[in-house]
């Protein structure tokens, strides 16, 4: 049986929908290794797998429906995002008008939580949350004629009863070092860089899933946002487990990688630095293979020994979300920290000559105002650290902030609409409307990207020209889409 993987071009008309961090359009190529672990696993239960990036390739909408022309494979998988809900709707209807007998199968928070409007076909299902368990059992089950409407974790739509059936949540995967390592020879033909590591070529790692922490607006990756959306159905407000894979399995991971000739690797976590002794193993691994790497970490587990560790194994940034330089907001949104750690945080990291990135979050609260996010763009310019990324908050479906929002009637239209964070915004608080966060954005980013100090700090640390290049476009469709 053959199944593909396909990410199609945008068919709305904007720039395509960025789908491992998923909730902005692609800024620069990112390896999307949830989709790529996805296909891991049923490449080791023996069914032809094969993957066609139409975003990667370059190939417009005309080039993908060709394709899909000519295609023969047995089922289609998604790994869909927010953003990216149009498009693969109006993929999917293009398959079954084409090839009525063919499967299309939807992963991803996308619709995890849009899941009825995906349900359009007898032959479309979707995936809830954690995917890898459920899609095994379910295409093992299609393609052997067994029963596959009984898998837990799958929503489909009911013929007979003319209605969606949601079956219950499946629960979450207890050992992640059973999972395979992701299936990137499907995307090796590609040079990926990252501009924060400016090295390339250059690899993303997936070492844990998601994080303890109770941040009110927070979904760091489009797994992340999955899985809480799945698992808060059956347990109310609470959020998933964090799940580890062991120091050891993700040292083999590093060793394969390394074999392979990557000179650079992003953590993806939610929140790396967990504890000494397994950044130890992992970072003594990079060390030996002499791979640069970056991750993201909260500013509460930055020590003196952590920010030497650091310094040790070459770590060339740390991004931290710190949201803002106000008490009162970040007690507000259950950040977990204060001000004042923020700064020592940052202090330890540059007295190493570790690079800091700062993640920025405008609007996170309805007691945020034009000059508590002014004032954060002071501060954040007088640390001078190595970047800062501004963005401004949704109001995500699954989370606490969400819930706030919509009771409140902070939300346009009254109902979560998919919208790149990196743009626009549809939330206006009494003191703080939507077109004001949309001008203190991009006000904050000209001011810092295009600064001297930042210019001049960044352009010297790149290892190759074509490195250089993929950042400038990158920062140029940050600015200006």
């Amino acid at each position: 049986m053959k199944i593909t993987f396909i990410t199609p071009p945008s068919f709305d008309g904007l720039k395509p929908a960025e789908r491992t961090a998923g909730c902005t359009r692609v800024v620069y190529d990112m390896p999307n290794i949830y989709e790529l672990t996805v296909a891991a696993v049923l490449e080791n239960a023996g069914y032809e797998v094969v993957y066609k990036n139409f975003v990667l390739d370059q190939l417009s909408q005309e080039h993908c429906l060709d394709f899909l022309r000519q295609d023969d494979s047995d089922c289609y998988c998604f790994w869909s995002v927010n953003l990216s809900v149009p498009t693969d709707m109006q993929v999917q209807a293009f398959i079954h008008d084409h090839r009525p007998d063919a499967w299309c199968l939807f992963l991803g928070p996308g619709s995890t939580y849009f899941t009825k409007e995906f349900l359009i076909h007898p032959k479309a299902v979707v995936v809830r949350g954690e995917p890898e368990d459920t899609i095994r059992e379910l295409i093992a089950n299609i393609f052997s004629g067994e029963e596959w409407r009984s898998v837990r974790g799958i929503s489909y739509y009911d013929e007979v009863g003319r209605r969606v059936i949601h079956n219950p949540t499946r629960p979450l995967i207890k050992n992640l070092d059973e999972l395979p390592f992701p299936a990137i020879h499907f995307i090796e033909k590609y040079t990926f860089s990252n501009p924060k590591l400016k090295v390339s070529p250059y690899m993303a790692v997936v070492s844990s899933r998601n994080c303890p922490f109770k941040c009110i607006y927070c979904v760091p990756s489009s797994l992340t946002f999955a899985r809480e959306i799945e698992y808060k159905r059956e347990n109310a407000d609470k959020k998933p487990p964090i799940g580890f894979r062991s120091p050891e399995n993700v040292v083999q991971e590093i060793e394969a990688l390394a074999q392979k000739g990557y000179k650079a690797i992003g953590f993806m976590d939610d929140n790396f630095i967990v504890n000494k002794k397994r950044l130890k193993i992992i970072g003594e691994a990079l060390k030996k293979h002499g791979i640069v790497w970056g991750c993201q970490a909260r500013v509460d587990a930055i020590d003196e020994e952590i920010a030497l560790l650091l310094q040790m194994y070459d770590c060339r940034y740390v991004d931290l979300g710190v949201e803002s330089f106000n008490d009162e907001i970040l007690a507000y949104i259950k950040k977990g920290f204060k001000e004042e750690q923020i700064y020592t945080a940052i202090a330890l990291l540059k007295k190493y000559k570790v690079p800091v990135k700062l993640n920025i979050l405008i609007g996170t609260s309805p007691i945020e105002t034009t000059e508590t996010i002014k004032d954060t763009l002071r501060k954040a310019k007088k640390l001078k650290v190595d970047q800062v990324m501004f963005n401004i908050v949704s109001p995500f479906p699954a989370t606490e902030f969400y819930t706030m929002a919509k009771q409140n009637g902070w939300i346009e239209g009254g109902e979560y609409t998919p919208t790149d964070v990196q743009r626009h915004s549809i939330l206006n608080y009494p003191n703080l409307t939507a077109a004001q966060m949309e001008r203190l954005l991009f006000w904050n980013n000209i001011k810092f990207f295009l600064s001297p100090s930042f210019i001049w700090k960044n352009i010297r640390k790149f290892s190759s020209y074509n490195d250089f290049k993929i950042a400038l476009k990158a920062m140029k469709i940050k600015l200006f889409g």
